[in-house]
């Protein structure tokens, strides 16, 4: 039996067999927790039907992040096959391509800020908010997805540092007001990992390349390590965790130079 046997989850965000959400779902299954997927709009509905019954389940919710309609309307979707809710996994964060095209200065617009910061990170809270009912009484978790661009600046990354800050900061305030109703929040920040999302950014393959002399272990992380972190953070093993943001990034954030560039 899995340590998440008997926890029911919602996944929001899986895009593609490449991505993290989909690492995230991959292990929680393993371990024996009921899932259930949102997708963004119908063209991607037969997709997330795919991923779905992948891990023997048939639910899926449409679900624009950006829509608190469509968030509300997701759990009382869900409730018509659950009478609760364990996990709720945020792994959702958008920005306009022309905002990751050279130094944020040149690139920032109001609305593009705006944008950033909603999809990014307000719908954590969104998603919080909406699920809170149903996650009452059975000591739930919540889990969204960040990138060390948070908290150093990084080629490329622009106005989405600014809003993994935001939703890292958000991970340390919904902890708070959570934590009195036993509803654990975390995040994990992740090593960069070739997914849909990341090849919006420019000269990420040499970004990756320079990622791997640095780190200690030498290599990239994939969806599968961080899946299984994300699977140990929802579980009951994690029972004293909150407001944290976990690195699995295989070492980068802990090194200034690496030994290799003295080679």
């Amino acid at each position: 039996m899995g340590f998440l046997a008997n926890k029911r989850a919602l996944i929001v965000g899986v895009a593609s067999d490449r991505s993290i959400a989909w690492g995230v779902a991959k292990a929680m299954h393993r371990e024996g927790a009921e899932l259930a997927f949102t997708y963004q709009t119908e063209k991607l509905r037969p997709r997330a039907e795919k991923f779905a019954s992948t891990v023997e389940s048939d639910i899926c919710f449409p679900c624009d992040v950006g829509s608190d309609e469509q968030i509300d309307n997701v759990f009382k979707e869900l409730d018509n096959y659950w009478d609760g809710i364990d996990i709720i996994v945020h792994s959702v964060a958008y920005a306009p391509r022309e905002e990751l095209n050279g130094l944020y200065l040149d690139t920032v617009t109001r609305e593009g800020f705006a944008v950033a910061h909603d999809i990014s990170s307000y719908s954590f809270s969104a998603l919080a908010r909406a699920g809170r009912d149903m996650m009452s009484g059975r000591n739930g978790a919540l889990l969204t997805l960040s990138y060390i661009g948070s908290v150093r600046a990084m080629p490329g990354y622009n106005v989405m540092g600014l809003a993994k800050a935001s939703l890292e900061a958000n991970v340390r305030y919904l902890a708070q007001s959570l934590g009195p109703e036993n509803i654990r929040v975390n995040a994990i920040s992740a090593g960069p990992i070739r997914t849909l999302a990341a090849s919006g950014i420019r000269g990420f393959k040499k970004m990756v390349e320079y990622y791997e002399k640095m780190v200690p272990l030498g290599r990239s992380v994939t969806i599968d390590e961080v899946g299984n972190v994300a699977a140990f953070l929802c579980s009951d093993l994690a029972s004293g965790m909150t407001g944290e943001i976990t690195y699995v990034d295989a070492g980068f954030n802990i090194v200034g130079m690496s030994d290799r560039f003295l080679e």
